[in-house]
């Protein structure tokens, strides 16, 4: 009989330690998504930022577009490969019914393909003509954007809190905008080479067409059961071949003259690596984490981008710029908070809470699931 009485407890008991340690092990990986998140998020525009306004010979931002598309797509067929165990004949039969067979499925990614090469060029040059700071702070307007084509294009409804963080987010942008013109002067006697009002159209529209592109490629996801990593490599492959005609109709002339690496260092390769496996990298962490650590670590990336860039690139704070982007973080938090779920008309304080923890989760499962990959770009959310 002790025998009997030990044996369950000890069960219970060590249930407990399993289940302990499986919380901290699940606190601990929130953290370094966080972290992962954060430098992600600020080293890769800094690093852009960094390597275009180095002088010497520049690199055509053409061509490193392209070479992302390339070096995503071949993880994304790696990962396929290890997902089938290494079985080629199931691998090659998996890519020739999706891509080939179902070709028409395959031709609807065409369009958010297009959209997302454009984008990525566009945010070179608005990086280009952009302080850091600025840029990070202005390009969270695609928040907005995919706010609007969501509710226009899949019917979504967002919270009041959500609505008056996008007023937040559109008046933060703004007093950045007015407080940037003011310097508008300055900025083009000391760096001849950058335009701001370039920049800023740049920046601008790739907000628009991130918000578009990703709400469509949200579209297809949903309706569809294919694999992301999946719609990845058919969105590389039109992205690629997108990328080749642009890096052609721009750049055609000087790239067969001085070659496709040209200019290409060491850092430029970093910068490249960053972009084509960032996005796939957050991804990964983000499933740890959840929509408001995500909306915080990119709050938190627009500070680090700031502070470094004061140091880096010799940027000047000011009151006007502090508050704008305040307002700009706060809105990012709030625009990732969880919807409150609605109450039921008996609700019992168990079955709301239950209710409303149903709720957070599936919102934090649709954004990990889909997020990561609508922004193929710089930033991921």
């Amino acid at each position: 009989m002790a025998a009997s009485s030990q044996g369950p407890g000890k069960g219970v008991g060590e249930d407990k330690t399993s289940g302990r340690r499986h919380s901290e092990g699940n606190t601990k990986l929130k953290y370094i998504s966080l972290a992962v998140l954060v430098v992600q998020n600020a080293s890769l525009i800094l690093s852009i930022r960094y390597v275009r306004t180095l002088p010497g010979d520049r690199f055509f931002t053409t061509s490193a577009v392209v070479m992302a598309e390339v070096l995503k797509v071949l993880t994304c067929l790696l990962i396929i490969l290890l997902q089938k165990r290494g079985n080629v004949k199931d691998f090659i039969a998996l890519l020739y019914d999706s891509i080939v067979s179902q070709y028409w499925d395959t031709l609807k990614l065409a369009v958010p393909s297009l959209i997302y090469t454009l984008q990525n060029n566009l945010q070179y040059v608005a990086i280009s003509n952009l302080p850091a700071a600025t840029f990070q702070v202005t390009y969270q307007l695609k928040i907005l954007t995919t706010a609007l084509f969501s509710v226009l294009m899949l019917r979504k409804s967002l919270s009041r809190v959500q609505w008056v963080s996008l007023v937040l987010l559109f008046a933060g942008v703004a007093i950045v905008q007015v407080e940037q013109e003011g310097k508008q002067k300055e900025t083009t006697v000391l760096n001849q080479n950058q335009n701001y009002a370039k920049g800023l159209v740049a920046v601008v529209v790739s907000c628009l067409s991130s918000g578009f592109a990703g709400v469509y490629f949200e579209r297809i996801l949903k309706g569809s059961s294919a694999s992301v990593w999946l719609r990845n490599v058919q969105l590389g492959i039109f992205g690629t071949l997108m990328g080749l005609l642009g890096l052609w109709w721009n750049d055609g002339p000087a790239i067969a003259e001085s070659g496709f690496l040209f200019g290409y260092t060491p850092m430029v390769w970093g910068v490249i690596f960053n972009q084509a496996f960032g996005g796939l990298l957050v991804a990964v962490v983000v499933k740890y984490a959840d929509n408001i650590l995500k909306g915080f670590a990119t709050s938190f990336s627009i500070i680090v981008s700031t502070v470094t860039s004061v140091y880096l690139f010799g940027f000047h704070v000011d009151l006007l710029f502090t508050l704008g982007a305040g307002m700009v973080i706060g809105a990012v938090y709030m625009y990732s908070l969880p919807k409150v779920a609605a109450p039921s008309s008996a609700p019992s304080d168990l079955d709301s809470s239950s209710s409303a923890h149903r709720s957070h989760l599936s919102n934090a499962g649709e954004d990990s699931e889909t997020d990561p990959f609508l922004a193929k770009s710089v930033l991921v959310k």
